[in-house]
């Protein structure tokens, strides 16, 4: 496999488990995938998906003791877009915990082997191409939201390997939003960076907040400049909600909610 496919890890904190290099370029054709596409463009996520959302909240609930703030913030109907940060590949499952909103994730292509990517097709999930021009991805996302659907696009693109926030967004979240016109809801995931030290024999709490939906008058053909602005405008407010939350501390987190449940039952 050349260098060019095979990326190492970047140097990340030395408390985290260390992630495998990884496979950038998925080096199968395009008409190996195309089914993966085809699909979300005519059907809804169906029973897998709820199975598989019963089985991970419970996993998160138990095992990663997630906690869900604002989730209110959530439109209950109407295209949205969610805009998560992303340190682990469970992230998808950590937002989509508080919502009742059946949520369709953007994955790289690579995970598309075996019984898994027949779970992920019946689960509306669908395939980018990373290191390639994928308009494929952009026509099924923008599909789902012409419908009313609802998709989870990550800011950064892939997972941090380090740990921390990525220094700016990718624009393909800005082209998105600015093309579908949809709500996008910012969503920041603390504690998912150390998600992978479970090899430890750790398991981080997890705490997901979701931000004031976002809206940006749709351009049918924005320019870069113009997508790179809306991701970072977007970027923002996710690491603002991410550098509280990490200050804050899951402990804090709890104990202010405790004293809120409280202070309403009285």
């Amino acid at each position: 496999m050349s260098d060019e496919t095979r990326q190492p890890a970047p140097e990340s904190d030395p408390g985290l488990v260390q992630m495998k290099a990884q496979v950038y370029k998925d080096p199968r054709p395009l008409s190996e995938l195309q089914k993966y596409y085809d699909w979300p463009l005519t059907h809804k996520p169906d029973w897998v998906y709820d199975v598989v959302r019963i089985v991970m909240s419970l996993y998160s609930w138990i095992g990663f003791r997630a906690t869900c703030i604002d989730a209110q913030k959530v439109p209950t109907s109407g295209p949205v877009i969610f805009a998560p940060n992303h340190f682990s590949n469970i992230d998808h499952f950590f937002l989509g915990v508080a919502t009742r909103r059946k949520v369709q994730f953007m994955a790289k292509s690579q995970l598309y082997k075996g019984v898994f990517a027949w779970i992920m097709k019946r689960g509306g999930v669908f395939p980018v191409r990373r290191g390639y021009a994928d308009e494929l991805s952009f026509q099924v996302a923008n599909s789902i939201l012409e419908r009313g659907g609802t998709i989870c696009m990550y800011c950064e693109g892939g997972r941090s390997r380090t740990g921390k926030l990525a220094d700016r967004a990718k624009r393909g979240i800005g082209r998105v939003a600015l093309e579908s016109g949809a709500t996008v809801v910012p969503v920041a995931i603390s504690g998912s960076q150390r998600v992978r030290n479970w090899k430890k024999l750790q398991l981080p709490k997890v705490t997901v907040q979701y931000g004031d939906p976002l809206r940006f008058e749709a351009i049918e053909d924005a320019t870069r400049e113009q997508q790179q602005e809306v991701a970072d405008q977007i970027f923002a407010e996710i690491r603002t909600m991410f550098e509280d939350l990490e200050t804050r501390g899951p402990k804090a987190i709890r104990a202010e909610r405790r004293a809120v449940r409280s202070a309403v039952s009285r």
